[in-house]
C-alpha cells in the first residue's frame, strides 16, 4: 500500500511540475538604447498568474525589433542606426541567456523590422530611412552571412513631412511563405514579392503592389490564422485596410475602417496590428494622444471587422504589443512611459482588463516569445 501511495504521489508530482513548467514562457523585449535601456531584456512570464521576473539582458545598439528562429535556438535583432545592422544571437533555454554570434550590415539606414523564413535559413530586414529591404542568409551555427539581395524602393507621396521618400516599415511572409509583403509608409504602397528560398532572391509578384489611399502611410501587416485575410495598419490616418488573399499573392480590398475612437481629434500615430491566436479578434495600437488598443471582432466568412471598443494602454506611445502563447494575456509596450502593461483578454468578447501587473523596462518597443522547453 505504501509503495502504491508513493508511486501515485510521484506521478502526481511529475505531472504537476510538468504542468507548471509549461505555463512559463520567455518574453524577449527589444528596446531603444538612446535612453536608459541596456539592450535586449529576457523575462520569464507565467501564463496563469501574469507574473514576470527578469532573467537576463544583453547590450546591442537600438534593438527596436527582434525575431526568433523557428527552432527557437537563435534570435535576430535589428540595430536601428545609421548605417543599420542586424545582430545574431544564440539563446540558451536552460539559462534564458543570449550570446552574440555576429553582426552584418542591414543594407540601409535605420532598420525597424525583421522576420525569419520558415526554414530558419533566411532573415529579411526592412530599412525605414534607407527605404529598402535586404535578405540575409543564416548559417548552421545561427550566424548571419552578407546580404544575398537588397531591394530599393522608389517614389514619394502627399505628406511632405513623412512621405518625402520610401520608408519600408515591415516585412511579412504570407502563411504559405510563398510571398513577402512590404508596407512602405513613404510611397503609400504594399509591395509584394515572391521569394526564392534556394538562393535568397526576391522578385516582384504577379501583382507587384497594392496602392492605398494617398497619405495613409502603410505600417504593419498581419494575416488571419486561416491565411485567407490580411490586415494593414495605416499609421498616418489611423485606419485599417482589410484584404482578401487571392491567387498568386494578390490582395483585394474588402474594407477600410478607423482604428481610432470616434471622437478622437488628436495627432495620428497608429502602430502595430495583430489577429488573436483564435482568429476571432483583431487588435491595433494607437499612439499620438490616443494611447489606446482598438478591439475588433472578425467575421469568419468575410474577414471584415466590427469595432468592439478601445482600451487605454495606461501608458504613453504603445508601440508593439503581443499575446502570450496561451492567448489569455495581451502585453503592451508603452515606449514613452518605460513599462509593459499586462492585460487579461476575455476570449469570448475580446475585451481587455488591466491585471495590475507591470514590467518596468526603459523604452520597450518589441515583444516576442520563446518556450521554456
Amino acid at each position: 500500500m505504501k509503495k502504491f501511495l508513493f508511486a501515485a504521489l510521484t506521478i502526481l508530482f511529475f505531472f504537476s511540475a510538468s504542468g507548471q513548467g509549461s505555463n512559463e514562457h520567455y518574453l524577449i523585449i527589444g528596446t531603444y538604447t538612446s535612453g536608459k535601456s541596456e539592450g535586449i531584456y529576457v523575462y520569464k512570464f507565467n501564463s496563469v498568474t501574469g507574473e514576470s521576473s527578469q532573467v537576463s539582458k544583453i547590450f546591442t545598439s537600438n534593438p527596436s525589433f527582434v525575431t526568433v528562429s523557428p527552432d527557437e535556438k537563435f534570435l535576430y535583432a535589428v540595430n536601428e542606426d545609421q548605417p543599420g545592422g542586424v545582430t545574431a544571437f544564440s539563446f540558451d533555454k536552460m539559462t534564458g541567456t543570449l550570446k552574440m554570434l555576429n553582426k552584418q550590415p542591414s543594407g540601409g539606414d535605420d532598420p525597424c523590422y525583421i522576420t525569419t523564413y520558415k526554414t530558419g535559413k533566411w532573415v529579411v530586414a526592412g530599412n525605414y530611412t534607407g527605404g529598402n529591404l535586404s535578405v540575409l542568409p543564416v548559417s548552421k551555427d545561427g550566424s548571419l552571412g552578407t546580404a544575398t539581395d537588397i531591394v530599393n524602393h522608389t517614389g514619394s507621396s502627399v505628406n511632405s513631412a513623412r512621405q518625402e521618400k520610401p520608408h519600408v516599415h515591415s516585412t511579412v511572409f504570407s502563411k504559405d511563405y510563398k510571398y513577402l509583403y512590404v508596407p512602405d509608409l513613404g510611397i503609400d504602397k504594399v509591395m509584394i514579392y515572391s521569394f526564392d528560398s534556394k538562393n535568397g532572391k526576391l522578385k516582384p509578384a504577379a501583382t507587384p503592389e497594392v496602392l492605398v489611399e494617398a497619405g495613409s502611410g502603410p505600417r504593419h501587416f498581419d494575416f488571419h490564422p486561416n491565411g485567407k485575410f490580411a490586415y494593414l495598419m495605416e499609421e498616418l490616418t489611423g485606419s485599417i485596410s482589410v484584404y482578401y488573399y487571392g491567387k498568386k499573392g494578390s490582395l483585394s480590398l474588402q474594407q477600410n475602417i478607423t482604428a481610432l475612437p470616434h471622437d478622437y481629434l488628436g495627432s495620428m500615430g497608429s502602430a502595430d496590428i495583430h489577429v488573436s491566436p483564435d482568429g476571432k479578434f483583431l487588435y491595433g495600437s494607437n499612439r499620438g494622444e490616443s494611447n489606446t488598443i482598438a478591439i475588433f471582432s472578425i467575421d469568419q466568412h468575410t474577414g471584415k471587422l466590427t469595432a468592439r471598443g478601445h482600451q487605454s494602454t495606461l501608458g504613453k506611445a504603445p508601440r508593439n504589443f503581443n499575446f502570450d502563447p496561451t492567448g489569455k494575456f495581451l502585453l503592451v509596450a508603452n515606449q514613452n512611459s518605460d513599462e509593459i502593461v499586462v492585460f487579461k483578454r476575455d476570449i469570448q468578447t475580446g475585451l481587455l482588463t488591466d491585471t495590475g501587473k507591470r514590467i518596468q523596462v526603459p523604452n520597450p518597443v518589441c515583444l516576442k516569445w520563446i518556450n521554456t522547453k
